[in-house]
């Protein structure tokens, strides 16, 4: 019966409604992350690897700061150095591992344009994020307001907006969980559930910046996931490749993940299907949680794969971040 009431409550905080356990407000400020390391198997402490990778490390993250947690997308921008994003439009930047960070733990609400300042604080249902180093620019994609944003360096200022008819049909609550940036400048987008005719989940391939007026139509493309799960985060491996992020709730594990990777074609045309090859599956006795964000970035040059987990502000949940030698 608790198990049945766990999966209840947890299916209701994935409906379209503002959760009062999100903080109303977070004021820009020094932070502290206490994180604790986990082994990744709680009958095998000696166990390293998940499917095709190597677990290199693992922390349950908390911090006596109500605004923390609620990650639903992460950037990696320096070794340890995590910049995670709330469904709250909330950031947070801390360090794990070993050494000093080469900034200081912060938290601070994103900046809002004036035209977007009567909006309510449960509108800023902030779900995926993308960065482009050569121009220190980054994108946020909204669940809810159905848009894409670009922000200055240092998510200084909100740049440019822009609301698609492709993401506003899908649903608010299923809509752009996962946003990648690929090396060549294009985007891409997967709907969480918006679905194409066919059963499959519709993904938006943008030529260039979605957050200008001028950018073209995206071509529709498909993707299929590992059975039974949904897509929740994207991130580019390569140029040629792309890490996704997969979650599924049932009632006998609760939250269970994949990460699996994708091949992109050189020239894809409207209609293609991109087919998820799993890699891990992160599933009782291994850690497990609701996973939502991922993130890859390069140690003496071979890629490292980071996933965050959304916690959802609630007590029977963890904030956990895992690291992993890939590919």
């Amino acid at each position: 019966m608790q198990r049945i009431l766990i999966v209840l409550a947890l299916a209701v905080l994935l409906l379209p409604a503002p959760h009062m356990s999100k903080p109303q407000s977070v004021r820009a400020g020094s932070l502290l992350v206490r994180a604790t390391p986990l082994p990744l198997s709680s009958i095998d402490p000696a166990l390293r690897r998940a499917g095709a990778l190597a677990y290199l490390g693992g922390w349950a993250l908390d911090s006596d700061n109500g605004g923390f947690g609620g990650l639903s997308a992460l950037l990696v921008t320096g070794p340890g150095q995590m910049l995670g994003l709330s469904d709250s439009g909330v950031l947070t930047g801390f360090h794990v591992g070993q050494g000093p960070g080469s900034r200081r733990p912060f938290i601070a609400p994103l900046p809002v344009r004036a035209q977007d300042r009567h909006r309510p604080w449960w509108s800023w249902d902030a779900e995926s994020l993308a960065y482009d180093p050569a121009i220190d620019r980054y994108w946020v994609g909204f669940e809810g307001l159905q848009a894409i944003c670009r922000y200055g360096p240092g998510f200084a200022r909100v740049e440019a907006c822009r609301t698609w008819p492709e993401i506003a049909a899908w649903p608010e609550t299923g809509s752009i969980e996962s946003l990648a940036r690929l090396p060549d400048g294009r985007f891409i987008a997967i709907g969480e559930m918006g679905m194409t005719a066919d059963g499959r989940h519709d993904v938006l391939l943008f030529d260039s910046d979605p957050a200008e007026p001028d950018t073209p139509d995206p071509v529709h493309l498909r993707y299929a996931p590992p059975q039974g799960y949904r897509p929740t985060d994207a991130v580019a491996l390569d140029a040629r490749h792309l890490l996704v992020l997969n979650r599924r709730l049932t009632l006998q594990d609760l939250f269970t993940a994949t990460i699996a990777v994708v091949a992109l074609p050189e020239r894809p045309t409207p209609g293609t299907l991109l087919r998820a090859r799993t890699l891990a599956r992160l599933a009782p006795p291994l850690l497990a949680d609701n996973f939502e964000g991922i993130a890859v970035s390069q140690e003496a040059g071979r890629p490292i794969v980071w996933v965050i987990s959304d916690d959802n502000h609630e007590f029977f949940q963890r904030t956990l971040l895992l690291k992993f030698g890939c590919c």
